[in-house]
Order: C-alpha cells, then structure tokens, then sequence
C-alpha cells in the first residue's frame, strides 16, 4: 500500500482549536439560552474554521459542549478525542481548571506553571479571545469559569511524553497555529525542547537522547538515568543538539544503532531513512583506517552489513566521529558521549 504525497494529505485542527470551539458554544448558550452548531472561531493565523457539536447540555448556571477532534490525515493519537468544555459564570477574566482527562503540571521548565491545568499558552490566548469577543458583542463582563476535559485522556496520555515531562492525570491542550499537519516534525522537535526545559528546571546535570527505544533502554539502564532525563530523540538529534547550544546541560549522552549514528558522525543532522543516507564510500575509508577492506564495505548494502565485516573497531571509530560532529553542534562547554548499540541491545562503541 503506497502512502499519500504529504501535499495530498487532509490537515485537521489542534485540542486547542477545539477546546476553543467547545468553549465559545457552551459561553454563547450560557449568555443566550440556547446553542449555535457549527460554530466559528478565528485561529492565530487568521483561518476561521467552523466545528460541529458532537454533544451539548444547558443547565442552571452552566453549558458544556463537546467538539471530536479531527487531526486530518495525521497519526496523532488524540484523533477522534471528545474534547469538552463547561462554563459557568464566575472568577476574574477567564480561569482554566482541568476536568477528566487534562493534565495538571508537575514539574517546572514548562510554558505553564506548576500546579496549573495542562493547556498551554496560544490555546489560552485562544479561548480568552474567543470569549472576550462573545462577552462584548453580549455587553457583559467576561468573567468566566472554563474547566476543559477530554474523554479517555489519562489513557490516552500514556502514549505520549507527558508523563516524563511531569504532566500527571492526562493529556495537554496544545497547538500553536490550531491547524495539525500530517507528518510533521514540529510536534515532535518541540517535545524534545520541552523535555530539555524541564531537566534543566529540575537541575539535572545528565541526560540522553536515543534513536529508538532499545537505544534508550539499553542507555537508561547503563548511565542509571531518571525518566525524565531520557530525551525522545528519535531521528531528531540536530533539532536536540541545536538546542541545547542554547540551552546547556552539563553532560549529554547520544545513544543510537550503528546506521544511525553513522549518519550523525557523516554530518546528518535528521537520521530518518527518508532523510538521510549512509555514505559507503566514505565510511569504505573509515574502514580501511582501522584495517578493513575498503572495497568490501564500498560494496555493503546495510551499515550493519559494513559492521559486521569491520567489526568494532569500525563502530568505535563512528562513534568518536560522532562525538566530534554533535560536539561541534552545542559547543565546548557541553560534554558530549555517544553509545552504540546493537540489534540485540549490546553496547558495541562508545565515545566521550
């Protein structure tokens, strides 16, 4: 089965978006008396996009509406969630609680304070907005009570970042722009500076960025790394190490299989295979310094193959080019190691 051009791909909207579109239906109920679906609302960028109510309730003194999420053709894991918002008249200006299934913050480092719901500032900005807008047209105050919830987020909140950032009970309320792209790596990147923000906010002076979870397992146990030390690297090592120029943390481990951590010690910045490609020639070179035929590696089809004609000489040679390459990414004043790791989780090169 052949995937969709990422330009044939259908965008959907961020909980954000409609945590924001569940907010101003149940505040222009709770103001009128009675419900509008679809509903409008204007995003950061200026799009207006209109969101069906998949539920509604008016009662004495609240509304609650309910938008489902849509994230288009992305695979985002909150992708048909039941995103809801209940309102009641209350408070000064707009106060957030977090209902069912929205995280509260736990550990510093994070764009919201300890203690406060899990809704992050531009859907913030969103809903304050929105409902300032709706409190003027309607000659009111808006002094309002917004408690946001999603159905299943404490589940669905394990399969994502958020307990290793310190976000406890379940999901964030995100989006930037309000719109989900499919496939894109912002998301991803953006978890990766969040996860630096909170090590460096709780005073960590290690951490490790590994490209897939038998890497990180395998560094986890061996550096005896808490949890939220462990950076989800995945194929992002520029998107972490760029950041971490600009925002130290003493000691870095980069842990990672033999192909991808070639491609870090080849210049690469971005390791996924649709991205970047081993160079055989030149590691056909590196080869025939530690004693290898340089044809035979030349004519490798596979990293791994080139690894185990080689063996470890090879690979402690990769890993001291790749010491060197992220080492020049963040600076003299970060201490950088690297460690390689096979198919079966042994360590086969280490550096630094």
């Amino acid at each position: 089965m052949t995937r969709k051009p990422i330009s044939d791909l259908r965008t959907g909207f961020t909980t954000g978006a409609c945590a924001t579109a569940a907010a101003k239906a149940a505040y222009l109920a709770l103001l009128t008396g009675r419900f509008t679906s679809p509903v409008k609302i204007t995003l950061p960028r200026g799009q207006k996009p209109v969101f069906e109510l998949a539920e509604s309730q008016l009662g004495d003194g609240y509304a609650s509406a309910i938008v489902q999420k849509d994230a288009g053709d992305d695979p985002d894991v909150t992708h048909g969630a039941m995103i809801s918002a209940h309102v009641t008249i209350g408070g000064m200006g707009v106060t957030f609680c977090a209902g069912e299934g929205v995280g509260m913050v736990t550990k510093p480092g994070l764009p919201i304070p300890v203690g406060e719901p899990a809704i992050n500032p531009v859907p913030r900005q969103m809903m304050i907005e929105t409902l300032q807008d709706v409190a003027d047209a309607a000659g009111v105050k808006c002094n309002v009570i917004v408690t946001i919830s999603v159905a299943g987020g404490a589940e669905l909140a394990k399969q994502t970042w958020n307990p290793r950032l310190g976000i406890e009970g379940g999901i964030s309320i995100l989006g930037t722009t309000g719109i989900v792209r499919p496939f894109s790596c912002a998301a991803w990147i953006a978890s990766i500076h969040r996860g630096i923000d909170v090590a460096r906010a709780t005073g960590l002076t290690h951490v490790a960025g590994a490209t897939g979870a038998t890497s990180e397992a395998v560094a986890q146990a061996e550096l005896n790394l808490p949890d939220h030390a462990m950076l989800d690297m995945g194929d992002f090592a520029g998107g972490m190490l760029k950041y971490l120029k600009t925002h130290p943390i003493e000691r870095v481990t980069v842990a990672g299989g033999f192909g991808k951590l070639t491609k870090l010690a080849q210049g690469a910045m971005d390791l996924h295979s649709s991205r970047s490609q081993v160079d055989f020639a030149n590691l056909a070179e590196w080869a025939a310094e530690v004693g290898a035929d340089k044809s035979e590696i030349a004519a490798c089809n596979t990293a791994m193959q080139a690894l185990e004609i080689a063996g470890e000489k090879l690979a402690n040679l990769v890993a001291q080019k790749a010491n060197e390459r992220a080492a020049a990414v963040v600076g003299s004043d970060i201490q950088i190691d690297i460690i390689i790791i096979d198919r079966k989780g042994r360590i086969v090169a280490r550096a630094g």
